[in-house]
């Protein structure tokens, strides 16, 4: 049995890699497998030099054709980036202006000020401008994620802090990222955009994709892939992504 998809995509933090981490050498080894047979893309809020750290640095075994069908969508798919003649090409962006990157910033820093959520020892800033993307992360990018989890175990702050920035920024769309981050995007921008972009960049079409995430709950930051009809696959952390990959590679027989 063939593995039955053109493509496959991922969400990246706690799906393909601990939090912030690069990707584990069993995952480092299956996905480089993976690349010899189906198109792969991940889509995950971080900038393009977290995929080049986390993702990029760690597919050494992956050879120049398995690269070039790789797709990358940082900053939840406003920014797509390809493999082209030995080098990581960014393809399109799609930006938020100015006057909407300064009111998001300000929403943010206001609001988790008024709640008491902004701290003052992290682990890098707290408040980011991806470009397209501005990023609230309440103990900085770098965090552990011991420190993270135990900052928000339940989710219960970011997704007050959410709902209150939201109100704020109605012509934006507000939402839960990673453990502990709030992701702010034009409206509509989420990771159920981010896979519809790239049927339509790539020519494979939803029907022809899986997606595999660890967040595909109602509340969870990957579930708007559902509305698009996608195939998708639940995981609780990158060591079920590996077994579930080995399960569909040693299923494809030629």
């Amino acid at each position: 049995m063939a593995i039955g998809a053109q493509l496959i995509a991922f969400d990246l933090d706690d799906t393909l890699a601990p939090s912030k981490a690069p990707l584990p050498d069993p995952v480092a080894a299956v996905l480089a497998r993976l690349l010899e047979r189906v198109a792969v893309a991940v889509v995950s809020g971080g900038q393009i030099g977290q995929f080049r750290t986390q993702v990029i640095g760690r597919l050494t075994a992956a050879t120049p054709e398995g690269l070039s069908r790789l797709h990358l969508m940082p900053v939840t798919g406003t920014q797509y980036w390809r493999f082209d003649d030995g080098d990581w090409v960014l393809r399109y962006e799609d930006g938020l202006s100015e006057d909407e990157k300064s009111a998001a910033l300000a929403a943010l820093e206001h609001t988790a000020r008024e709640f008491g959520y902004w701290e003052a020892e992290t682990w890098g800033p707290i408040l980011e401008d991806r470009g397209s993307q501005i990023t609230f992360s309440a103990l900085g990018q770098q965090a552990p994620v011991a420190a993270k989890k135990a900052w928000d175990p339940t989710g219960e702050k970011k997704n007050r802090l959410a709902a209150a920035v939201q109100l704020l920024l109605p012509g934006l769309s507000v939402r839960s990222g990673g453990s502990t981050s709030i992701d702010i995007t034009r409206a509509g921008v989420d990771k159920g955009y981010a896979l519809e972009r790239l049927a339509g960049v790539s020519g494979i079409s939803i029907a022809d994709m899986i997606f595999v995430g660890d967040r595909l709950d109602p509340a969870g930051n990957d579930y708007p892939v559902v509305r698009t009809g996608v195939r998708t696959q639940a995981v609780t952390g990158w060591p079920e992504t590996v077994e579930y990959l080995e399960g569909l590679l040693a299923d494809d027989i030629d």
